[in-house]
């Protein structure tokens, strides 16, 4: 069998690390790519010692618009899947206030995965294979005031995967939405969370590979926010204005 390799956008994320663990101790060769590459070349040593497999690391910017494309061109191996995982959650009551905060906000859970995303899906539609999986998050399900902006861009790049999955799919190529909920990673450290209603990074890991080997369109990793959110997005707005979300 040849080799299968998968790139993972945004790979020093808690999930990420998770993910290629998962992914590498199936035998998939590994390709990270972030801006932290001093801490992939730990990650890509680790996999190779742990796993057997190949790991490269790689620079990559995501609000770097103008440098996807040449990023892309430059891998000396084109994936057979890839994992947006790069992302920021941002704090909602200082972007209400900086816009340059609310920005960063936007354009790191949307406009920067648009960017590489059409690059990469064009490579893909060309070769008639290979999977793309996005994590977004239940906050785009609905707006709240908690969260609306990053819920706003999680929205737009949730919508951005539906239409991604329906250009995709006559050319062969897979793209799945991943929804997470509450995560345990570095960047809800601190919040307190459900524990009912929190995931590990190796939940994550597992969903997000059993869902790209099920070709699932959309996928929540613990399947009682499907039914949360269910409840949440059909509460009519009269009633949802004076809810406390």
């Amino acid at each position: 069998m040849s080799k299968r390799w998968l790139l993972i956008l945004g790979a020093n994320s808690d999930i990420a690390v998770a993910t290629a663990r998962r992914f590498a101790k199936e035998g998939w060769n590994i390709q990270l790519a972030s801006r932290d590459v001093d801490n992939l070349n730990k990650e890509a040593s680790n996999l190779q010692l742990r796993y057997g497999v190949e790991a490269r690391e790689y620079f990559f910017d995501a609000l770097n618009y103008a440098s996807h494309r040449d990023f892309y061109a430059s891998l000396e191996t084109k994936p057979d899947g890839v994992i947006v995982a790069f992302g920021f959650l941002g704090d909602q009551q200082t972007a209400q206030k900086e816009f340059t905060v609310a920005q960063e906000i936007i354009e790191s859970n949307y406009l920067g995965a648009v960017s590489i995303l059409e690059v990469i899906a064009q490579d893909f539609e060309n070769r008639g294979n290979g999977f793309i999986a996005g994590i977004s998050s239940v906050a785009g399900d609905r707006g709240r005031a908690s969260n609306y902006i990053y819920g706003s861009a999680k929205a737009g790049f949730s919508a951005y995967l539906g239409g991604l999955r329906h250009r995709l799919f006559k050319a062969g190529v897979h793209v799945m939405t991943v929804k997470p909920g509450f995560v345990a990673t570095k960047m809800t450290a601190g919040m307190d969370l459900p524990k009912k209603l929190l995931a590990s990074p190796h939940d994550v890991a597992d969903a997000i590979f059993y869902g790209v080997h099920a070709k699932r369109n959309t996928i929540y990793v613990k399947n009682i926010w499907r039914f949360i959110m269910l409840i949440i997005t059909h509460l009519p707005e009269s009633l949802f204005k004076k809810t406390k979300l």
